[in-house]
């Protein structure tokens, strides 16, 4: 009985200290801001409402009818693989300390997420709705490409170029501009990814596109969209979930939030007129379908501009969006006969690259922006917004292309002329989108 009553006592002390115990190792939280972590909850949730179902139902309509079931699952199915391979190690790369290689590359001591606990904190914000927001853009960037391939990739094939391309393109241009690489100390401004999502995902659909040639039957076959009211309705969703894209990235509840919010708005409204108003003076009739793909533009071409410009920078940034972006439709498919099956060229990659330039013009105080950093003069900001674009088309075109390469060595590219003809529904996927 004596050992017993030594023990219980042992252990009632343990428990008086239990308290103290769970004290000490709990990290410390009072930077944490409730408002903020609200907002960013919330502006996570926008960001992958964009690709499921957003984007999965504007690319689904856009396609013929026997391929929107492939799209739709493409769309998906990407969101499950990079958000496995962000806790795998993608966070860690993107966003840790590489030590000798940290301008280029993170390390992997934050591989599936060690170092991230209920309490660690990133900023105002707990690190797990940080890590929760950044994988939003992770995911929306390789499932942006499938426009690029639509109707012709195998499925397999698909699944492994989004991996390869994940760890070797997105990864490292999100650690160069997010993550303290070399892009951001030469203060590159990209504030929700006109360089980390729209530049590489255009350059890269664009390769894709050349890589696997063109869809039989192209372009002397109209390929028309199956059904535009999908594509209005993924469009719409869009827009709103393009609020949380961007004023998300100002990663507060502050000013710089509402205005983010304003000026995608804004775009957003004067590309789709400006690309309407083009087709109305060459077609002399306004399309849903351009008016749609010009509110895209304008909302890509703001994105790296958003929390830097102010009202009449959007402006002018959304018409210009508008009427670049629709000639650069043109040229890519009439003059150059790429088929790059959703534009993701001539609207992300063209709209990505104008609006990292853009920003560093409309940044300028006396143009209604937040102001030129200190040193700073327009001249030298847009020099360095064009060197974080030339860099990134440079790298995303080369490590596209090998990995395209790669891919097609391994398992193969492209599905066979005769599943194309009956359509990658059934020959990937063995269901169909529509029972007719």
């Amino acid at each position: 009985m004596a050992k017993i009553s030594i023990v219980l006592k042992a252990v009632g002390a343990l428990f008086l200290f239990l308290p103290a115990i769970v004290f000490a190792e709990s990290p410390v939280t009072e930077n944490l801001d409730s408002g903020d972590t609200s907002w960013i909850l919330t502006s996570t949730a926008l960001v992958l409402f964009m690709t499921l179902p957003g984007l999965a139902l504007f690319y689904g309509g856009l396609v013929r009818s026997k391929n929107v079931l492939s799209v739709l699952m493409q769309c998906f199915s990407i969101a499950c693989v990079v958000t496995i391979l962000w806790v795998v190690y993608g966070y860690s790369l993107s966003f840790s300390d590489g030590g000798g290689m940290n301008g280029w590359i993170g390390g992997i001591s934050n591989a599936f997420l060690g170092e991230v606990t209920r309490g660690s904190m990133s900023g105002t914000l707990p690190e797990t709705v940080f890590v929760m927001f950044q994988l939003t853009f992770a995911i929306i960037t390789p499932a942006l490409i499938v426009g690029g391939f639509a109707e012709r990739m195998k499925f397999s094939s698909m699944l492994l170029f989004s991996v390869l391309w994940s760890s070797l393109v997105y990864f490292p241009v999100c650690h160069w501009v997010w993550g303290g690489g070399w892009l951001a100390e030469k203060g590159l401004l990209d504030f929700a990814g006109g360089v980390v999502v729209h530049i590489t995902a255009g350059v890269a659909a664009i390769v894709a596109a050349m890589v696997l040639g063109n869809r039989k039957g192209f372009p002397e076959t109209p390929m028309m969209p199956h059904n535009m009211t999908m594509v209005v309705t993924g469009a719409g969703m869009l827009w709103v979930g393009w609020f949380g894209f961007n004023a998300g990235s100002a990663l507060a509840a502050n000013g710089d939030a509402g205005m983010a919010m304003l000026v995608t708005h804004i775009s957003a409204a004067c590309g789709a007129m400006a690309w309407a108003a083009m087709e109305w003076v060459k077609y002399g009739k306004a399309s849903a379908l351009g008016t749609v793909t010009g509110m895209v533009a304008g909302l890509g071409t703001i994105t790296p501009a958003s929390g830097y410009v102010g009202p009449m920078g959007a402006l002018v940034i959304g018409l210009s969006a508008g009427i670049l972006c629709f000639f650069a439709t043109g040229f890519i498919k009439r003059t150059l006969k790429i088929d790059d099956s959703l534009d993701v060229f001539p609207v992300h990659g063209v709209g990505g690259i104008l609006g990292t330039l853009l920003a560093g013009v409309f940044v300028s105080a006396g143009l209604g922006g937040v102001g030129l950093a200190e040193g700073k003069t327009i001249s030298s900001q847009v020099g360095v917004q064009l060197t974080g674009v030339i860099a990134t088309i440079i790298w995303t075109a080369i490590a596209t292309f090998v990995i395209l390469k790669l891919v097609d060595a391994i398992i193969g590219l492209r599905v066979s002329e005769d599943e194309e003809t009956e359509g990658l529904d059934i020959t990937q996927h063995d269901e169909r989108g529509y029972i007719l």
